[in-house]
């Protein structure tokens, strides 16, 4: 059977510059200055230069500045190309300072440089978004869009195999060289950006249609299935690779996990975006909620290094497909500005990957019905994005917008 391969306008040629600098800005915000940490905590702790109390205020201080990113990333609505640029700098600059954040007694300077880098992400991927799709838009090849999330995935793949790599390396080493990476990103995004416009595009009559509001509460509902979206994959998302290390110590082992993780998160984007073109995104995002609830229920059910990979393959393989789907949905929602509503979808993530630390401190130590405060919040997490994946899949209309057609 063959596939057919959507038409592209002929000067689609000069839009590959616009996705190359969404891939490369994404991996830069999210694989480094958002994920980076997740890998390289428990080579930290292997060093002595973090313990796990100090690690959990690390993560939470980047959960609380991607919040406040997200809630300031409408600064940029007039110029997102600026706040991009802004913000892949902040990464690179906050990422090497963190090599030397060890040598400063006690932990808020790390604490206050995680917040910085949380900041920062979130104000390039709003800004990503908003930039790159409306020059996607302005060159009539929007169906081209769906293919920058896929950075995301490549940059957490590649800092995992950096990590991996340099297992046996110091991790002040291995922030050194991810923040060497992420200035090189910056400077390639601004070199392929250059004289681009920065002017709002002008919305045709079936984008301004495209999603219509919800009467009974606006774009509420996307704004809740996107932050329920946060909290439930929070938890495999920040644990995973310090979830294998306790089964297997060694980091050429437990290592692989964050790779795994961000090459699933790559592939899926890839795969829906050249297989799945003409699927409703609701059906896509609620397909993607549904397959993470399974991915975040077992390593409740196992407790084997199997498990921890496939839950990686699985939360990994949807995470990015769901937030490419719930981006693309705020950009046709608002093509004249999309900027604040994806600002408010991502302070929902934001608050909803805050939300579950919160939980786990709320229940407390000690175990209910033989699971404790990790398990219960996982089960949770999982409760809700089969709820939230179900409400989706019944809302998508049949003659809803497809990806071809954002």
């Amino acid at each position: 059977m063959s596939i057919t391969r959507p038409f592209l306008p002929p000067h689609s040629r000069s839009a590959w510059p616009v996705v190359g600098s969404g891939i490369v800005a994404l991996a830069v915000a999210m694989g480094v200055g958002r994920f980076a940490f997740t890998p390289l905590m428990p080579l930290m702790m292997r060093d002595s230069t973090l313990s796990a109390a100090a690690g959990a205020e690390w993560a939470a201080a980047n959960y609380g500045g991607y919040f406040v990113g997200a809630l300031t990333a409408s600064w940029f609505s007039g110029n997102p190309r600026r706040g991009l640029l802004l913000s892949l700098v902040g990464v690179a600059l906050t990422t090497l300072a963190t090599a030397g954040a060890d040598a400063i007694p006690g932990a808020f300077a790390g604490v206050l440089l995680r917040a910085a880098a949380g900041v920062f992400s979130a104000w390039a991927l709003v800004c990503a978004s908003s930039w790159c799709l409306a020059e996607l838009a302005r060159r009539q090849v929007t169906q081209l869009g769906a293919w920058i999330y896929t950075g995301v995935g490549l940059g957490i793949a590649f800092a995992g195999v950096l990590a991996w790599l340099g297992g046996r390396q110091r991790a002040d080493w291995l922030w050194l060289e991810l923040g060497l990476i992420a200035g090189a990103g910056a400077l390639l995004v601004w070199a392929q950006s250059a004289g681009q416009s920065t002017a709002t595009p002008r919305m045709e009559a079936r984008e301004a249609t495209a999603v219509a509001p919800d009467s009974r509460g606006g774009h509420l509902p996307l704004v809740l299935c996107y932050g329920t979206f946060g909290f439930g994959y929070i938890v495999p998302a920040t644990f995973l690779p310090a979830m294998a290390r306790e089964l297997a110590p060694d980091p050429l082992v437990f290592g692989l996990t964050w790779p795994l993780f961000g090459l699933a998160a790559a592939l899926s984007v890839a795969a829906v975006a050249r297989w799945l073109p003409a699927w409703p995104r609701k059906r896509i995002w609620a397909l993607a909620q549904g397959i993470m609830a399974l991915g975040t229920a077992l390593p409740l059910a196992v407790q084997a290094l199997w498990a921890i990979a496939a839950s990686a393959v699985l939360v990994g393989g949807t995470f990015m497909v769901a937030t490419m789907a719930g981006l693309l949905l705020a950009r046709e929602a608002r093509p004249d500005n999309p900027t604040p509503l994806l600002a408010q979808m991502t302070a929902a993530f934001a608050a909803g990957q805050i939300a579950g630390p919160l939980v786990v401190r709320a229940i407390g130590p000690g175990r209910w019905a033989g699971w404790d405060a990790l398990g219960w919040t996982g089960g949770a997490a999982t409760v809700l994005l089969v709820l939230t994946a179900l409400w989706l899949w019944r809302d998508a209309e049949p003659s809803f917008k497809s990806l071809r057609e954002v």
